[in-house]
């Protein structure tokens, strides 16, 4: 397997060449900054580019970039993303328009050669590696977003009578719950939403279009 490494700092992108080459892998070329990697991509067309997020000149985006354009102009090549900080949204906008031949992984959960050394396996052969706290972070923001989703089944269907109009003596009889029962239903389900300081009438209100806007 032919790999270019592309990160900013010398140290780490040597020691990253050389347990590579220690373990047969063929390190064709190394870039300190997105320009020289994409060059590289382009001249040797290797297996995989290994590359940093953050990178020359703004450290903020430019590997980011440089992998998505490695994507779209040189398909040979698998993309492994490389990063010392957990961006989840970088990592989605990577994978989500084409789900194969592409990893993200964070560098302190690296803590094997072999755990990367089987992911550029991985990519290459065509597969997508996600590290499991990117994963983790991505679906935390959709629970933030969505806070329907926190909901239990339980109060998702009282929600459901209450926008029907009933009472929670109505919801009590027709779920055959106590309305003690209810209430504590209620109550978390208020929380959830975020509903907490109104009266109970208009928090009854403000949960139900909630609900209904789902």
């Amino acid at each position: 397997m032919r790999v270019v490494i592309a990160d900013d700092a010398p140290l780490i992108r040597e020691g990253v060449a050389r347990l590579l080459t220690e373990n047969g892998v063929e390190v064709v070329d190394e870039a300190g900054d997105a320009e020289t990697l994409l060059a590289s991509v382009r001249d040797l067309s290797p297996d995989v580019a290994l590359v940093d997020i953050r990178m020359p000149p703004t450290h903020t985006d430019e590997g980011l970039r440089a992998a998505r354009e490695i994507r779209s102009r040189y398909p040979g090549t698998a993309v492994l993303v490389l990063s010392q900080h957990l961006e989840p949204d970088y990592a989605l906008r990577l994978v989500e328009e084409k789900p194969e031949r592409v990893g993200y992984l964070m560098k302190e959960r690296v803590g094997r050669v072999q755990q990367l050394l089987d992911a550029l396996q991985r990519v290459a052969g065509g597969e997508c590696v996600v590290d499991r706290a990117v994963v983790d972070e991505l679906l935390a923001q959709r629970r933030r977003a969505d806070p329907i989703a926190e909901l239990t089944s339980r109060e998702r269907e009282i929600l459901a009578l209450m926008a029907e109009g009933r009472s929670n003596r109505g919801i009590s009889r027709t779920l055959w719950l106590s309305p003690k029962t209810v209430e504590t239903h209620i109550r978390g389900a208020f929380a959830k939403l975020g509903i907490t300081e109104a009266p109970e009438d208009n928090r009854r209100v403000l949960a139900v279009l909630a609900y209904l806007r789902r």
